[in-house]
């Protein structure tokens, strides 16, 4: 996370790909980059034009190691009926700073960090740093978990300020909300109609684009269980995947197990997955949080409502199943017959889930 947007001329290893090997998407140089976004999934850039930041048409797509354009079409966000369609007419100010910096101003234009800095996530700092003590700095953990969450859900979630516009112009981050404050107060999450499909969401309510994991997270039951983010992610980074905290399979079978009244109900995960231990196919997140959201072309991050997807919704609705999207040679009525066939999954759940 701090390390999420980085300054070419100060970290001359943030770029990527080879700028020197020419492609009919790259139409810039290195000195026109002024800062760079991303690491993992994919990697902008970002001119300096006066005061303000602008896109690079070409994105680079890690995963795959392929230039791709950048440009956010009409009409695929909220956003893009209040704004030109040229990338060097969409300031990232509005846009996109308020999640890639500490303090955004959006009267000066200015920041106290460029990146997700300690600040963004535990308050102001300053107090803390020249006399530590937990009563003057912010700890998520101690929040209750709304509030918790929410550190997380400012940036990983798609919506809307209250107020918009703000001084004339439209924001796509909660202008003004700072950690300890409540974020229904500046933010509303994009609405959804179940049954619709939008740029958002797939018509029975799951995310289909990146970012959406607070979307996601709050119609889930672990939300309402009070689960939170940083119960199974730690942003200061881990060895495994997403940042969380222990393997997937351990960290999930930490609160569900077959003895547990959580579930899963069956005597082993085996019998329950009715995959074969230390396969893909036996892992929780396989099942409950499928890989459909998309973050770059065919690079997708994982749901998470931690419902389970059947072959039926697909056939209804359209929604990525679970089963087909690992198997993907198959057909959703082979994903269906299957799952009639186990004999511990309800025949009812199967048909109408």
């Amino acid at each position: 996370m701090a390390n999420v947007v980085r300054d070419p001329r100060t970290h001359p290893d943030a770029i990527i790909p080879d700028l020197s090997k020419s492609d009919p998407l790259v139409t810039f140089t290195l000195s026109d980059i002024a800062l760079v976004y991303g690491t993992k999934w994919k990697q902008r850039y970002f001119t300096k034009k006066g005061d303000d930041y602008y896109p690079l048409p070409a994105q680079w797509d890690v995963r795959n190691a392929v230039w791709r354009a950048y440009h956010v079409a009409p009409g695929s966000d909220w956003w893009t009926a209040f704004y030109p369609t040229d990338n060097m007419d969409r300031p990232t100010g509005p846009l996109c700073d308020g999640c890639h910096s500490v303090n955004y101003n959006i009267q000066t234009k200015t920041v106290t960090e460029w990146n997700v800095g300690c600040e963004k996530c535990h308050g102001p700092g300053a107090a803390h740093a020249r006399r530590p003590s937990r009563e003057n700095i912010i700890n998520p953990a101690r929040l209750d978990f709304v509030q918790a969450n929410d550190v997380c859900i400012q940036c990983h979630s798609q919506g809307q300020p209250l107020r918009n516009p703000i001084e004339g112009k439209y924001y796509d981050w909660p202008v003004g909300f700072v950690v300890g404050k409540h974020l229904y107060d500046f933010w509303k999450l994009e609405n959804h109609k179940i049954g619709e499909q939008s740029f958002t969401h797939f018509a029975d309510g799951t995310a289909h684009k990146n970012r959406m994991q607070g979307n996601d997270f709050v119609n889930s039951q672990m939300y309402t269980h009070g689960v939170t983010c940083f119960s199974c992610h730690d942003v200061h980074g881990t060895e495994n995947g997403a940042d969380v905290i222990k393997p997937a399979n351990v960290l999930c079978l930490e609160c569900h197990g077959p003895k547990s009244p959580l579930g899963p109900h069956a005597p082993t995960i085996e019998a329950h997955t009715h995959h074969v231990s230390g396969s893909a196919g036996n892992e929780c997140i396989a099942c409950h949080m499928p890989v459909i959201e998309q973050t770059i072309a065919n690079v997708n991050v994982r749901a998470h409502t931690f419902r389970f997807v059947p072959p039926a919704t697909t056939d209804a609705l359209k929604v990525p199943n679970a089963c087909t999207e690992c198997h993907k040679d198959k057909t959703t009525k082979w994903a269906n017959d299957a799952l009639r066939a186990w004999a511990n999954v309800s025949p009812w759940r199967v048909a109408n889930e």
